[in-house]
Formats: structure tokens, C-alpha cells, sequence
């Protein structure tokens, strides 16, 4: 029997420790627990919400008028190189773990903050890596309907931080299967502890944020050759840094409130006290107008921003 609690406090549950009370709240480690927490919303005409690691999303101060179903648990299990995992495992977790088993060829994912089951809705990168690149299917189900089925690798329809699960949310991920190759467990910790060290020198770990909160951008080709000199590396696709542009627009260590553009990576929001949601909203606005000023260029939000 589900255990339906209600005025859960959200904000220590998100990386970025903002966010008012989920007006009913409820945990669920599997399959079931999640239809069963489904259909009790259902029942009660209440809207849901998914919530997992609590990375890439920001909750508003008032908090959310609907049941919030958080996945947790770390059930996983391994067939040959075969990963199925519980969308609520812990990414990083699951790259050491399955590391020290001689399994892996993922570490340059090791560091972005979250959940496996997000990181497969918002295809997370880093490094020249994406969830894409290693996963085979998802079982996944579809709320409106109650079909349950399995998506092979090019069914999830992957593009840049996006995927069939984003651009359907009726389609809720509930196991992930990973194909990994065989590494050398030292090799591996090497591979990941590098990983999480660049990423800490970038200073996008420890710190109270959702993780990017907007997406490379697609610019125009004048920019696109500022930046490629710039920063000697080829653009992907026409795309060029978000941290780079908001800097490049003079928005670095802007803030509002407590809500700043991070002066180590500003496409990086971080609370640095007392920040709501108000204050980051406030401010991503202004980042996009001085940008969309300064360079002609239209920043979306990579960050889920939840409103009930």
C-alpha cells in the first residue's frame, strides 16, 4: 500500500534547495508503485508530476498543487554487459559500481548530477559523450492509455538534450537498459575520477544549481567562427557554448537576489543563500534579453521548470 503524505517540503529534495511544499507526496521504487501512485492522482482529479535525483528542475516557491510521485531506490541488475537499471538509480553511482565490476566505457558521463531515467529524458552529456551512446531500450508507459512497451535505441528519437520521453511526457521511462564493454576496475575509477576533476575544476560540482540551466544554443555562423577561434574546438551541429555566450553578452556573476550566473561556468545558476525561484526566473530573463540583445541569439531553458 502506497503511503501518500502531503505539504512535503521539495527543495531539499533538488539539487538547487529551492521550492515550496508538494501538496501530496508520494516514493515509489518500481513499475507498480508508479501506476498505483497514477491512479490514485487519477482518482483524486490531482495532477502528478516525476521527480528523481532533483537535478534540472526548479520547483516555484509556492510550491506544487499536485501529487509528486519521486522515484528512488538503486535496484539494478547485470547480464553479461547487459545494465538494467531502476530510472531512479544514481548515475554516477551506477558508473562507479558497475566500474569496480569491470564494466563501463560511460565515464565521461561520471559527475552530471541525477538520475539514470532523467539523464535517458534529457539525453545528458558531457565531454563529447551522451546517454545515446550507451543505451539499448527503454521500458517505458504510457499514462493515458496504461500501453506498456519497450523503445529500442533509435525509437527514443535522441537529438541534443532531447528525446521522445521529453517531447512526450505521457511516456514515463520505468527501467533503462545500458550495453557497457569491459574495462579494467582500476582503469575505469581512473577514467571517472578525471572525469569528475574536470568537472570540478569547471566548478559545476558541489554547488546549489540545477546543473546547465540553458542548452548550446544554435548560432548564427559569424558567432560560430568567434567561438571555434576562440576556444579551439569545432562546433557540433552549429552550436556553441551557452556559458560562453552568456559570458561573451557581459552576464557572467550577474545575479538577482541570491541567484547568480556562476563566475567559474555561467550557464551554471547557483543559489548562493537564500535564492527562490522568483530570483532565477528573474534572472534567466535578463540573461536571455541581454543575450538575444548583445548577439542575436535565443537561449531555451534546459532546466524543467514546474508550475502547478
Amino acid at each position: 500500500m502506497l503511503k501518500i503524505k502531503e505539504n512535503i517540503p521539495l527543495a531539499p529534495l533538488t539539487t538547487f534547495k529551492i521550492g515550496g511544499e508538494a501538496k501530496y507526496f508520494v516514493e515509489v521504487s518500481n513499475e507498480r508503485e508508479v501506476k498505483e501512485a497514477i491512479q490514485w492522482a487519477r482518482e483524486k482529479s490531482t495532477p502528478f508530476v516525476i521527480l528523481a535525483g532533483g537535478s534540472n528542475v526548479l520547483i516555484p516557491d509556492k510550491g506544487l498543487d499536485a501529487l509528486v510521485i519521486r522515484v528512488v531506490g538503486d535496484d539494478h541488475t547485470i547480464g553479461g554487459n547487459l545494465l538494467d537499471a531502476n530510472p531512479g538509480c544514481n548515475l554516477l553511482s551506477l558508473i562507479r559500481a558497475l566500474g569496480e565490476k569491470g564494466l563501463g566505457r560511460w565515464e565521461k558521463l561520471a559527475g552530471i548530477p541525477g538520475s539514470i531515467g532523467g539523464a535517458v529524458r534529457g539525453n545528458a552529456g558531457a565531454f563529447g559523450s551522451e546517454i545515446k551512446d550507451f543505451l539499448e531500450r527503454v521500458r517505458a508507459f504510457n499514462i493515458e492509455t496504461g500501453e506498456e512497451r519497450e523503445f529500442g535505441n533509435a525509437e527514443c528519437e535522441f537529438a541534443y538534450r532531447d528525446s521522445f520521453f521529453k517531447k512526450n511526457p505521457e511516456w514515463i521511462v520505468t527501467r533503462v537498459f545500458i550495453r557497457l564493454q569491459t574495462i579494467d576496475g582500476s582503469e575505469s575509477k581512473r577514467l571517472a575520477d578525471e572525469t569528475v576533476a574536470e568537472r570540478e575544476r569547471r566548478h559545476i560540482q558541489n554547488v546549489r544549481a540545477a546543473g546547465s540551466f540553458f542548452m548550446n544554443p544554435v548560432a548564427p555562423p559569424e558567432v560560430v567562427l568567434m567561438f571555434e577561434k576562440e576556444k579551439q574546438v569545432k562546433s557540433r551541429g552549429g552550436r556553441v557554448s551557452a556559458g560562453w555566450i552568456i559570458e561573451k553578452s557581459g552576464m557572467k556573476g550577474a545575479s538577482v537576489g541570491y541567484a547568480q550566473a556562476s563566475l567559474q561556468h555561467p550557464n551554471y545558476i547557483v543559489n548562493n543563500g537564500n535564492a527562490t525561484a522568483s530570483d532565477v526566473l528573474a534572472l534567466a530573463d535578463n540573461i536571455k534579453r541581454k543575450v538575444r540583445e548583445q548577439l542575436e541569439i535565443e537561449l531555451q531553458e534546459e532546466a524543467v521548470i514546474f508550475n502547478f
